[in-house]
């Protein structure tokens, strides 16, 4: 059996946050339930132990105090892949600077494509359908009109089920991690 996924994320659970769930279910209601998030490591597989790469975020997370970020423009990483997002427009380089800090010892990935900060919007199966999806989205952010911040303080390191992401180690940044909930 091949070893699972695992990513870093930070839920937006704000206005914006929400707006990107309800636009999801919208365009792509099989993905309705998926939070909405900042992906800070991409999906990866682990070169070593969960609990290496949680000491790892745990350690690094507690130098890094808490930040915000703007969002941008509705963007689409086609014809990469067919996935709709909202481009990190302020404060980009803070994200990349944590991914960078996160991506060695357990977490390190040689990744496919740079990392680029963004809010995915939604992922589809086809070149088509994002296109449908990126106007839609670009016609419903130019009419949102609430905040377009969010304050990164809290990441989630999650790891791939058969069906969707378990949550496995909350880490506060600047401190030590939560205890998870079960």
């Amino acid at each position: 059996m091949e070893s699972p996924y695992y990513s870093l994320v930070a839920y937006v659970s704000n206005p914006v946050g929400q707006f990107v769930e309800n636009l999801r279910r919208e365009l792509q209601p099989e993905q309705g339930d998926l939070p909405a998030h900042l992906t800070v490591l991409p999906p990866r597989r682990l070169v070593g132990l969960e609990h290496e790469a949680v000491d790892l975020i745990e350690r690094v997370c507690r130098s890094v105090e808490p930040f915000e970020i703007s969002l941008g423009e509705v963007e689409t990483f086609l014809p990469v892949t067919p996935t709709v997002f909202l481009r990190v427009a302020h404060a980009a380089y803070r994200m990349r600077e944590l991914h960078d800090r996160l991506n060695t010892g357990a977490l390190h990935c040689n990744e496919s494509w740079p990392y680029m900060p963004h809010l995915t919007i939604v992922r589809v199966e086809a070149a088509e359908r994002a296109i449908a999806a990126f106007d839609v989205a670009r016609r419903s952010w130019s009419d949102y009109r609430d905040t377009r911040h969010i304050t990164v303080d809290r990441l989630t390191f999650v790891r791939q089920q058969d069906v969707g992401w378990l949550d496995l180690a909350p880490v506060i940044l600047g401190r030590h991690t939560v205890p998870a909930v079960c």
